[in-house]
């Protein structure tokens, strides 16, 4: 005889009988996505911290928390994060050099690379910091380069220790140009190699794409040009903490290389040759 009111009420999972289940699907890289609220699409770039980033079809750039909301090829989805891949293979590094498993760091060599400002060292640091331990290289803070002269006396670079210097702004007709010019000329030269970039500051360094924006902000010359920067993306800038909160949300969208300009690229891996030859 049937059961005109169905099975017990009271079972195990009854309040979820005839309810549709959502998939959930894990949001990998190139996943294209709609944004069910506002039907915003774009395909996934990354995701970290519980959000995801969708890229759409003119580069722009938007974060989303995981979870629902989402819908693909027009199903609705639960996007998830990803699995962690086992690596396969050789693993590369962030500089995109073969990375040497179970390395320990070697012994530090008496040549080096000074760096122009903290935020340089800590983006060098980032991208090239495995090869650095593996060679043995030490990067130093340099706080600017109107110090280095001081200091290559303190303590003269030879065939045995050379330096290898990294400046902002490496520009013709520049204050920066013309003490690396000097210094070239000197007795110092030699052993020293001083390459920099053309940008204003290291942030420019960080590709606008790795970012979410088109380009970086133009800043009047009237305006410090962190501070105009960070007015310009809508970030606070009252004080030093607000600046060192700004470059340590542009840093931690540095993964690899391919987040750098290609400047910035060069210049590094000839100071690296440079040191260990």
């Amino acid at each position: 005889m049937d059961d005109r009111y169905g099975t017990d009420v009271l079972a195990k999972g009854w309040r979820d009988a005839g309810r549709r289940v959502v998939p959930q699907v894990p949001a990998e890289r190139d996943l294209v996505v709609e944004v069910a609220g506002d039907g915003y699409c774009g395909a996934v770039t990354r995701v970290a911290s519980g959000t995801v980033e969708l890229e759409d079809r003119h580069g722009r750039r938007r974060l989303f928390p995981l979870g629902p909301g989402f819908l693909v090829d027009g199903a609705a989805v639960v996007l998830t994060a990803p699995k962690p891949v086992a690596p396969t293979g050789t693993r590369r590094t962030a500089s995109g050099s073969f990375a040497v498993e179970d390395a320990k760091a070697r012994v530090a060599r008496p040549s080096r690379i000074l760096v122009e400002g903290r935020h340089d060292a800590e983006l060098v640091e980032k991208v090239w910091g495995h090869d650095l331990r593996v060679e043995g290289v030490v990067v130093e803070y340099l706080q600017g380069v109107d110090l280095l002269a001081e200091a290559l006396e303190a303590e003269p670079p030879s065939a045995e220790r050379r330096y290898g210097v990294l400046v902002d702004h490496l520009v013709p007709g520049s204050k920066e140009t013309r003490i690396a010019e000097a210094i070239a000329r000197g007795r110092h030269g030699k052993h020293v190699r001083i390459v920099g970039h053309p940008f204003v500051d290291v942030w420019q360094c960080v590709r606008p794409e790795s970012l979410g924006i088109a380009r970086w902000p133009e800043v009047p010359r009237s305006v410090e040009w962190k501070v105009g920067v960070c007015r310009a993306l809508g970030w606070p800038a009252e004080d030093q903490a607000d600046l060192a909160r700004a470059w340590q949300r542009i840093l931690g969208r540095v993964t690899t290389f391919r987040d750098l300009e290609p400047a910035l690229l060069g210049r590094v891996e000839e100071l690296i040759d440079f040191v260990t030859a």
